[in-house]
């Protein structure tokens, strides 16, 4: 099925009268044709898309993710002990509970890259992830429009949808993911060699990095589905597959599905996407990269009837409905803006300035190795968000008594503090099982008269508080009015205050008593 926005799936590739001319990129074999690619205009075009990454990613406090204190924290559990973590062992609220950590193998390059070089290794590794997602997305978009100058002001634009998941999260393997799942089969679609083998294997892999596999295989579903029409509406031209190919895509799909299950933790992290997606509304309704963009009351979950329209429409609702699919939604509408950007002049090889592009390409890469951030900068970023300051009081003074952290700092905390047991941390999945995620939700909406903290925090025995300034400015340091009213409470005492936390104490705390 051929569709002018690339999103469907055909048999074969028919040139088409309408069709623009296609770029004439051919710069020969050898190194000498690897030399007059390095130096065209096409690898400036392609640079310069490099460069929107530099100044986003590497000039941006993107380590406020946080999830990566407590990823790096796991994968150096599994390097010590060689086993993956089944159970909680870093709070005191659901100690011991069983876990499934479904990222597990997305972890270990983020714990590299810091171990080897610091907080820029972090902040690196994320900039080269986020180039190998929009240079895949740049390969697919030209080979869909044939438009080298369209495909990359695609990208372009694009890459302002995607700015949401800056920074090192795990779900960027994800998108590479998708990314080389959609070239195969666009390459299948084509007529190409395609190399569906690879397909499964993707899959496995894809399924102990991130959950993210569940989009993967809707993805393919909606592919092989849309296939099954033929016909020509205006500029959609849809082939139905032929049987070979028909067969050839069912076995490839009962084999991916079963490669799922090549995991450590065997049927449960297949079926977590679905846990995550009908049982942890909490999850969905309070953490930030979930928030609705605008639509998400929106009644767009009703059966769509167009299967033309089912890619498309599904990444959209997608990114509309959920922030952190910006970037799906990104990855899909490239190709599209592609097309529709095919009015762009075709590249000319007999108006190369290979010096030129040579001075143009050698100025940008050496801005970017000079301005590239230090260690001291990325850490002077860090202290911003995260309550780095304290860390020495907390060693001076080790709480003597249960904490009530902030929700953000819970796996930094860890980190930095292997004996510190948190209240809560951004695995939201356990805490959410156990009823602590209400508790922490609920205390964020005290006041001094009707809905006092006292329960709370007598069910949770706390002594301890480590909260954000009630005066803190930072937006994403919001504490609610908890810091507020046990600064007015007279049974709390200050202990230690900056701009980024506060830890209180509370002064007739009766110890938990201890079994015998």
């Amino acid at each position: 099925m051929t569709v002018s926005s690339g999103l469907n799936v055909s048999s074969t590739s028919k040139p088409r009268l309408d069709e623009p001319p296609s770029d004439p990129i051919d710069f020969g074999s050898g190194l000498r044709g690897y030399l007059r690619a390095a130096t065209s205009f096409l690898a400036v075009l392609t640079l310069i898309l490099i460069v929107m990454q530099f100044l986003f990613s590497m000039y941006k406090p993107d380590l406020d993710d946080p999830d990566v204190w407590w990823h790096m924290r796991n994968a150096q559990f599994l390097f010590q002990h060689h086993q993956i973590l089944r159970q909680d062992t870093y709070s005191f609220t659901v100690a011991g509970h069983p876990w499934i950590n479904t990222e597990w193998l997305s972890e270990v390059p983020f714990y590299l890259a810091y171990r080897t070089f610091g907080l820029v290794g972090l902040k690196s590794l994320s900039f080269f992830v986020l180039d190998t997602i929009f240079l895949l997305l740049l390969y697919l978009s030209y080979q869909e429009s044939r438009n080298f100058k369209a495909s990359a002001a695609a990208c372009y634009l694009s890459f302002f949808l995607a700015t949401v998941s800056f920074g090192p999260r795990t779900i960027l393997f994800g998108y590479i993911y998708l990314l080389i799942l959609l070239i195969i089969l666009q390459r299948f679609r084509q007529g190409r060699t395609a190399p569906l083998w690879a397909i499964p294997p993707l899959f496995c892999l894809w399924a102990n990095t991130h959950g993210s596999w569940s989009l993967g295989l809707i993805v393919f579903f909606l592919i092989g589905v849309s296939g099954l029409i033929g016909g020509s509406w205006g500029r959609i031209f849809s082939e139905r597959w032929t049987p070979t190919q028909l067969r050839n895509l069912i076995i490839t799909g009962l084999a991916s599905v079963a490669a799922l299950f090549a995991n450590p933790f065997g049927w449960r992290l297949v079926y977590y996407p679905f846990d995550l997606a009908f049982k942890q509304r909490l999850n969905i309704a309070h953490v930030a990269e979930w928030v609705s963009v605008d639509f998400h009351d929106l009644r767009g979950k009703l059966v769509l009837l167009l299967i033309i329209g089912l890619l498309l429409v599904f990444a959209l609702y997608s990114g509309l409905t959920y922030i952190r699919f910006l970037v799906l939604l990104a990855i899909v509408v490239a190709p599209i803006l592609a097309k529709v950007l095919d009015f762009f002049p075709p590249y000319r090889p007999e108006l190369e300035t290979p010096r030129v592009n040579v001075g143009v390409i050698v100025v940008i890469v050496g801005l970017m190795a000079y301005f590239w951030p230090r260690e001291a900068k990325v850490r002077q970023s860090v202290e911003q968000t995260y309550p780095a300051n304290i860390l020495p009081y907390l060693e001076a003074h080790p709480p003597e008594g249960n904490v009530m952290n902030f929700y953000l700092w819970g796996g930094y905390l860890g980190w930095n503090d292997p004996n510190f047991k948190d209240f809560v941390d951004s695995r939201v999945d356990i805490f959410e099982y156990a009823g602590v995620l209400k508790d922490y939700l609920d205390v964020l909406g005290v006041d001094a008269v009707e809905r006092r903290p006292d329960p709370i925090l007598d069910k949770h025995h706390i002594r301890y508080v480590l909260f954000p300034p009630s005066e803190n400015s930072n937006p994403l340091l919001v504490g609610g009015n908890l810091v507020y009213v046990l600064e007015h409470d007279p049974r709390w005492k200050i202990l230690y205050k900056d701009k980024i936390c506060e830890l209180l104490e509370r002064q007739s705390f009766a110890p938990v008593p201890q079994l015998k």
